[in-house]
């Protein structure tokens, strides 16, 4: 996995905003990139000049992630289920992911995109099974672009302001995805009260 996450950070270093979107498109059909430890580094790099804007940066990683997600959403609806059966272990693509990702679907619906981009392994396989279950296109690149904005911008932000001091953080970020979780709880939690909230206002009041 390390020996992925060193390709992509090269292709970064070496050819700019090409190299993180190829890298975020790898990382969003299966391959061990590791978006966690990629948009810090990007982050970093923006605040160097090597990447000149932060916003341009979040922009291209959420085109990639987009990217990749479509790629691995056809593969899924149109390769089915021999496709991950023949090829899925190349990505480390497994019967219990998929499982595992179709039980958020059954639990939280289309809704569940959006959860899986931050969880681990779980964001870079997630277009697949939502393929294989045909989800509705609107809802899941509404989903999996909102994920994608809420993990690589708060990353990349955190990349930016910490600089020169990132490597001291990156072994925490890489052991525990700490910030990851975090993240992803403040996500679901936000988005899940302002749902509520809407739900109540369609409520008619009575009288």
């Amino acid at each position: 996995m390390e020996h992925f996450q060193q390709v992509a950070i090269s292709l970064i270093d070496h050819y700019g905003y090409g190299g993180l979107f190829v890298a975020l498109v790898l990382g969003n059909v299966g391959f061990p990139v590791g978006a966690e430890i990629l948009m810090p580094v990007a982050g970093a790099l923006t605040a160097t000049g090597h990447l000149p804007f932060l916003w341009l940066t979040i922009v291209v990683a959420v085109l990639g992630e987009l990217g990749g997600g479509t790629i691995g959403y056809l593969l899924g609806r149109f390769g089915g289920r021999p496709l991950v059966d023949r090829f899925g272990r190349l990505v480390h693509l497994h019967h219990e992911n998929l499982d595992r990702v179709h039980g958020f679907f059954e639990r939280y619906g289309s809704f569940a995109i959006f959860i899986c981009r931050f969880i681990p392994f779980i964001r870079g396989i997630v277009s697949i099974p939502a393929g294989l279950a045909e989800m509705n296109l609107a809802h899941f690149y509404l989903w999996y672009a909102l994920g994608s904005l809420v993990f690589c911008g708060a990353l990349t932000w955190l990349g930016e302001a910490l600089g020169e001091h990132l490597n001291a953080v990156l072994p925490l970020v890489h052991k525990t995805g700490l910030i990851a979780l975090v993240l992803a709880v403040l996500a679901i939690v936000v988005t899940w009260i302002v749902m509520r909230q809407r739900r109540v206002q369609r409520v008619p009041r009575s009288g």
